[in-house]
């Protein structure tokens, strides 16, 4: 294992689902000895999809981590979901990486846009593997050339595919001008260069050039005198550019038959930043003042807990990042965001499922640690004398909202036990019961992701669960003033209970309630008056169409009568009840439906598509406002009923 923070290399895999993430990882995790086998997805024996759902779907949904050593150095790699239903999974990934492998296949997908967009989030340093390029239908020029056209010109190719027999057999390296042929292990021997290839490897070789002059003036002034460049001199500025985010060079292999993993590997060593030439880290001190911090292997531990995994059996582990000083067992840290003192016992690296425990973890690298008492995710442990919160890792909002209710009795209690525990696991999890429906809700990202969360609540706690659509919380109002009596009268031996009412209802301006007393003479007393507005009160919780609350609704007491000794309160009560029964039937009573505002962020090319979907919806569109890169907001109004998967379908 690694020595220093300088030998290490954390590294997110990022990319559409299904295009080989998963596979590219657990041929490096083979190419280093670190398994004996070449995992494979459909066989559901990777180490890094190890979890019951991620084996029945053969994708997957949450982040693992998986340490190799390659080359004298230590890299972390970081597999994360490529589906939006668990974008939170990939943020965590992104929150503790210091570079990416975006991995692409086939076509330019949302899913490679969506992971440019992450790794420009964290301005991490990149590099693109195209990856199935042994599919007989695979074309490099095809997905490169789409790739500089959506993403920019800092995409450059540093290799070719040599392909045979539509198969990929060889490459040939831009930055050397060489090209080797790949053995059944993966490895290259090197061969003549085919003369169909040279052509555009010299182009690829200028187009080095260009980016290497762009990093010194020293290398500039060579570049314009015509000088050619030292293959070192490739090497150094090549790395500079990369740090920098000016170059973006594009890899190509096929994980599935672990041909150019290898030669991944090679550039995630040589050209990926480690930790200490990165990372900054924003944070706010004590006295609230936001300021950064570069990574000191010599200070005080310091850990931000990026990850929690909730287990049944074992309980809470959390999943951090060593942000300073080295970290061993047996410390004791202090939560700045909760304001305790954490033990820190045994200390693990993670294999995907297998916990291997280790001595210490220096800065930079990522751990585990189970069973801490009050720290989550987001969480900073570190000096208690020099408290300090790291930048919390923002996750998205749920776009999706159900209801769910267990399907045995008595279980509503256990739900929410359950889906506290996974909310651990998951912040993006919203779960809640609606106050005014008396409906259990839970929010999600999508289809996939409470399907997920559904399947776990079954598997890991037993409780089976079915989900619904959320009740409308419709309204109730009415369109013209009436006047309605009220008589509530009881007289069956003994003491009576006797009480009148006249009251005019009107459409109001206010959404709650508006009451009004204008009586003369005495017709009331006035001592009956909160009798009346109690009765009103109480009513408007439920209209007469279907049970809703009434809103906008103005109610005026005009008359009334009342006995001396039968009058009570009860009695005014009842008597008020019954004339909002009454006169709302009389008002035209209507129905409101709730309708929500809306912004939708597409591509212009989508606008026709997205606008007629909107109309399908009863929607009212009300602006279309363009923005940056071709992009268009679509401002609306669209009722409630129409949006609970309009996030997904969209």
């Amino acid at each position: 294992m690694y020595m220093k923070s300088s030998d290490l290399r954390n590294v997110v895999l990022l990319g559409h689902g299904g295009v080989g993430k998963t596979s590219a990882a657990e041929a490096m995790l083979y190419n280093a000895g670190a398994t004996d086998r070449l995992g494979r997805i459909n066989e559901g024996n990777t180490v890094l999809d190890y979890d019951q759902e991620e084996i029945r779907r053969q994708a997957s949904v949450s982040l693992a981590i998986a340490p190799f050593d390659w080359k004298n150095s230590t890299v972390n790699i970081i597999d994360t979901p490529g589906y939006f239903d668990f974008a939170g999974e990939m943020l965590e990934g992104v929150s503790v990486a210091d570079s990416a492998v975006i991995v692409a296949a086939g076509a330019m997908s949302v899913g490679t846009e969506k992971a440019w967009d992450f790794a420009n989030s964290r301005n991490l340093p990149r590099v693109i593997f195209v990856n199935k390029m042994n599919d007989d239908t695979a074309d490099f020029d095809k997905i490169y050339g789409e790739l500089k056209d959506v993403l920019g010109r800092s995409c450059v190719a540093l290799q070719l595919p040599i392909r045979k027999n539509n198969k990929l057999v060889g490459i040939v390296d831009g930055i050397t001008m060489e090209a080797s042929m790949f053995d059944q292990d993966g490895n290259l021997t090197e061969c003549e260069m085919p003369e169909e290839l040279r052509a555009q490897a010299e182009e690829i070789n200028n187009n080095l050039s260009e980016i290497v002059a762009e990093t010194d003036d020293a290398l500039m002034e060579k570049f314009f005198g015509g000088e050619k460049f030292t293959k070192e001199e490739i090497i150094r500025g090549l790395k500079i550019a990369i740090n920098h985010c000016t170059c973006a060079p594009v890899l190509l292999g096929s994980a599935y038959e672990n041909i150019g993993i290898k030669k991944l590997m090679d550039f995630i060593v040589d050209y990926m930043p480690s930790p200490l030439e990165r990372t900054v880290l924003d944070y706010t001190d004590a006295s609230g003042a936001q300021k950064q911090m570069k990574p000191d292997p010599d200070g005080h531990p310091t850990l931000f807990v990026y990850k929690t995994i909730a287990d049944p059996f074992v309980g809470r582990l959390s999943l951090f990042r060593v942000c300073s000083g080295t970290l061993k067992p047996d410390t004791v840290l202090y939560n700045a965001n909760k304001g305790a003192d954490e033990r820190i016992a045994q200390i693990f690296v993670l294999r995907g499922r297998k916990q291997i425990p280790v001595k210490e973890l220096v800065c930079g690298d990522l751990g585990a640690v189970a069973k801490l008492n009050v720290t989550v995710t987001n969480d900073t442990l570190g000096s208690k004398s020099n408290p300090i919160l790291l930048a919390p890792t923002v996750f998205p909002k749920p776009q999706l909202t159900l209801g769910i209710a267990p399907k045995a009795r008595g279980d509503e209690e256990k739900i929410s036990s359950s889906l506290s525990k996974l909310r651990d696991e998951d912040p993006v999890i919203s779960f809640y019961q609606n106050a005014e429906t008396g409906q259990m809700l839970i929010s999600g990202l999508g289809d996939q992701h409470i399907d997920v969360i559904v399947n776990k609540l079954k598997n890991r706690y037993g409780v089976s669960v079915q989900l619904e659509d959320p009740k409308i919380p419709y309204r109730e109002t009415i369109r013209k003033k009436v006047s309605a009596e009220g008589l509530h009268k009881k007289q069956s031996g003994g003491a009576g209970q006797y009480g009148k009412v006249v009251i005019e209802f009107e459409p109001g301006e206010k959404e709650e309630l508006e009451f009004c007393e204008r009586v003369f003479g005495g017709a009331v007393p006035k001592q009956f008056f909160p009798s009346v507005e109690k009765g009103l009160q109480e009513s408007v919780r439920h209209g007469v169409l279907a049970g809703y609350p009434v809103v906008h609704l103005k109610a005026t007491l005009v008359d009334g009568k009342y006995h001396p000794v039968d009058s009570k309160e009860v009695a005014f009560v009842s008597a008020a009840k019954i004339a909002f029964k009454a006169g709302m039937k009389q008002a035209a009573p209507v129905l409101l439906e709730p309708v929500e505002s809306v912004k939708v962020y597409i591509p212009d090319r989508y606008m026709g598509d997205v606008i007629g979907d909107l109309n399908k919806r009863r929607g009212r569109v009300l602006g279309m406002n363009p923005l940056e890169n071709g992009m268009q907001e679509v401002v609306a109004e669209v009722p409630y009923a129409e949006l609970f998967k309009y996030a997904t379908d969209l």
